[in-house]
């Protein structure tokens, strides 16, 4: 299936064989707009918008994971996911942590993988080192997230664990553009620290989230 994003004109392929029989939503891995495709028992004409002009023919259509498309599923139904991207003791607290808070929560190796999903908003929350990577190896999890558009990374609570760090230091998180960061000697507090600070950050963007709101559902 091929669909194209109504906000930003941008392509979208979906396998055939991941798409359901039923209407689902599919968020743009562009710009974020979330969108009504029809399933594969629907006609066209039921498509939540007209297509918008053709974008650049040189531009390469983004494949939605069966990841992402699950994804979206679990966000109507009010679930979220976290993802983990960090390797040590601290992993197994931070899990239960974020386990405790009600998130579904990934531990991957895969930086690339974990990248990708991030940037179709996969996950609402995501656990790495601050550390880059050393000359002639692959990128860290928090390098690549750097390269994302501010919007997407904007929709994602981003937790930066390093010894250099001091736990709920709000200096450190901002200047390493993070919303909370963490000390691996901390991670008793971890729980309560990423409950008060989600609290905080949700009360600080709940006006420009209730803004989006208006605006997709117009």
């Amino acid at each position: 299936m091929q669909a194209q994003c109504p906000q930003c004109s941008t392509r979208i392929l979906i396998e055939d064989a991941k798409v359901p029989d039923r209407p689902f939503k599919v968020r743009c891995p562009k710009c974020q707009h979330v969108m009504t495709l029809p399933g594969r028992g629907q006609p066209k004409a039921e498509a939540a918008a007209p297509p918008a002009p053709p974008p650049p023919p040189d531009a390469p259509p983004p494949l939605l994971s069966q990841a992402a498309l699950e994804r979206a599923e679990r966000a109507a139904a009010g679930e979220r996911d976290a993802i983990i991207a960090l390797a040590g003791p601290a992993v197994a607290p931070l899990q239960q942590a974020l386990e405790h808070l009600g998130f579904h929560v990934d531990v991957v190796e895969d930086i690339e993988e974990g990248a990708r999903l991030l940037e179709q908003g996969v996950y609402e929350v995501a656990v790495t080192s601050r550390s880059t990577a050393e000359p002639g190896r692959p990128e860290t999890l928090a390098q690549r997230m750097l390269r994302m558009p501010l919007d997407t990374r904007r929709r994602v609570f981003v937790v930066l664990v390093g010894e250099e760090l001091r736990s709920g230091d709000g200096t450190q998180a901002w200047a390493a553009q993070g919303d909370l960061v963490l000390h691996p000697g901390d991670m008793a507090r971890a729980e309560h620290l990423l409950r008060a600070t989600m609290t905080e950050r949700k009360r600080l963007y709940q006006p420009l989230v209730d803004a989006r709101r208006r605006i997709e559902s117009d």
